[in-house]
């Protein structure tokens, strides 16, 4: 990773949302929430987490790189299934505290479960209330465990 991409001070608030300066706003465990979103559609994708190093990675190679909490560690969107994530474009929110990344997805989805979007159900405002329902929204558009060998 090249050394050559900072961000921004942080010190000015005033600076933070108003100058065009990248600086973004890492947690106490060092990471930002960013949402991937279909750059055509406008869907969600997904949500995940950046740490610095990702975040730099993505800026860096045009494709999404993640921090993934549950292994602790780097993630690129796509290195074992091949549904990589090309960076169309990055927002930042007001404080910049979370990131928006318009993707073109490649490959047949994002989420891990075989399907285009994580975000494959909602919640089913006309079921039951105890316990709360959902409905799926889309198909599998990939068997993953053929993808991801399980």
């Amino acid at each position: 990773m090249s050394d050559s991409i900072t961000f921004g001070d942080r010190q000015d608030k005033k600076a933070v949302e108003e100058k065009p300066v990248f600086a973004p706003k890492f947690d106490e465990n060092g990471l930002i929430p960013c949402v991937a979103m279909d750059a055509q559609t406008k869907e969600p994708l997904m949500l995940a987490y950046m740490n610095e190093q990702s975040l730099k990675m993505t800026l860096e190679i045009g494709e999404v790189v993640y921090y993934s909490r549950s292994r602790q560690e780097i993630w690129h969107k796509g290195a074992t299934s091949g549904h990589t994530q090309k960076v169309v474009e990055i927002r930042t929110d007001c404080d910049q505290d979370a990131v928006i990344v318009y993707v073109d997805q490649q490959g047949a989805g994002a989420c891990h479960t075989g399907r285009n979007s994580c975000f494959y159900r909602k919640v089913d405002l006309t079921a039951g209330k105890d316990p709360a329902g959902l409905a799926f929204t889309e198909e599998l558009t990939f068997d993953p465990d053929a993808v991801y060998k399980k």
